[in-house]
């Protein structure tokens, strides 16, 4: 059965009165409410709540671009906000993001703003995209609040893709590297080891290391694998603590190569947001709160509370930017200049599309380093595992001639 909520009004009294009903169809509510006096107002089926799955299936970034750019286009056009709504629920190709529409066309219908609605559902649509909506609202310009969101969705989205994507070449040359060594220590080299056992040879110090290497992983492999969930697990509780956190995040920035890009990216993500939200209206110290959650990375999150705080305090946003020795000067600089002239969101802008392109640039130079190490990396293990095994081989023949 489904759930229904009516709103009737009393034959005798002409009260109002709202309440639900477990029933098969919306005829059985109408004649329920006749069979008690009521006239039917509105007869509607109650909205289901919506679990978000814990593991993938939800609600991509490209999915609500699209729903974004769509509903901005309808807005624009003079639609009604519920028509829009209504539209966007039977066209979007995303389950989750339909059944959060369905919701938000309720609540809208209901009553609520269209910021209040979207805000009940948090891993659909963030905080930034809340507050921007709202801002979009209170000034009139929703449909170019919705343009402009879309914008910084897609380029944020951009932005992520890279940085992962640098990511993924040395995980899939660190994890064949892996399974290539587990296979020759596991299958292989017992093999050399009987060999050698049957004709009693002293055998030389790399082979007796790879050999001792193969014992351990055949024999102590759940030992092994113990260990492994043990310090991982260590690792998530120490870096689910603030200090932890940020001591990691600190070491992250500060990697040879790798760090220079999650810095450029931090600072990138940084400027964008906090220059998108300024830009639609959202004030300062709302923008740097979401700003700072939206951070990813403790140190930054840290170093934007601080600035949030100077402003509060009547002070600047560079000082404490400065502080963290995150940022660079010339970042700093242009945020003073940015302030003093009251062009902030502009400044945050034009630094936002610099870091886009220095990001590139630094994605690039660490794919470019990377490749030739993993590759000395790879040959210098299995091919001294292999060596390792044939220098008692090379005895032996010495040994005979």
């Amino acid at each position: 059965m489904a759930m229904w909520e009516y709103t009737a009004k009393a034959a005798a009294t002409g009260q109002i009165l709202k309440g639900q009903l477990d029933v098969p169809s919306r005829d059985e509510v109408i004649a329920f409410l006749r069979r008690g006096r009521m006239t039917p107002v509105t007869v509607r089926e109650a909205p289901t709540a919506i679990k978000m799955p814990s593991w993938g299936g939800g609600v991509k970034t490209r999915d609500v671009v699209i729903f974004t750019r769509q509903f901005a286009t309808m807005i624009n056009a003079g639609l009604p906000l519920v028509q829009s709504l209504t539209i966007l629920a039977q066209q979007t190709e995303n389950k989750i993001l339909k059944d959060v529409t369905k919701q938000v066309v309720y609540d809208v219908e209901a009553g609520n703003t269209l910021a209040d609605a979207l805000r009940k559902h948090p891993k659909a649509f963030t905080d930034l995209y809340v507050n921007m909506v709202a801002a979009g609202e209170a000034g009139g310009i929703l449909d170019t609040i919705l343009l402009r969101l879309a914008t910084f969705l897609e380029k944020n989205d951009a932005l992520v893709r890279k940085v992962k994507g640098a990511m993924i070449y040395p995980g899939v040359i660190m994890s064949v590297a892996g399974a290539a060594i587990a296979i020759l220590l596991v299958f292989v080299i017992p093999t050399f080891q009987e060999m050698f056992a049957s004709v009693n040879m002293a055998l030389p110090l790399p082979t007796r290391i790879v050999i001792g290497a193969s014992k351990v992983l055949t024999q102590w492999w759940w030992a092994i694998l113990g260990v492994i969930g043990l310090l991982t697990f260590g690792f998530r509780q120490y870096y689910a603590t603030h200090d932890g956190r940020r001591r990691i995040d600190g070491m992250m920035l500060n990697a040879p190569v790798l760090g220079d890009v999650l810095r450029k990216s931090a600072v990138s993500r940084f400027t964008r947001t906090l220059g998108t939200l300024i830009s639609s209206g959202v004030s300062i110290l709302d923008g740097l709160e979401i700003t700072a959650k939206t951070a990813g990375n403790r140190v930054i999150h840290d170093a934007v509370m601080k600035s949030r705080q100077s402003i509060a305090g009547g002070d600047t946003i560079a000082g404490p930017l400065e502080a963290s020795g995150v940022f660079p000067p010339m970042v700093i600089s242009m945020v003073s200049v940015g302030e003093q002239t009251g062009g902030l969101d502009e400044m945050l802008s034009k630094i936002a599309d610099f870091y886009d392109e220095e990001v590139d640039v630094a994605v690039s130079a660490l794919l470019s380093l990377m490749e030739p190490i993993m590759i000395v990396v790879l040959g210098v293990v299995v091919g001294g595992m292999v060596v390792a095994m044939y220098l008692p081989i090379f005895d032996m023949v010495n040994a005979v001639q």
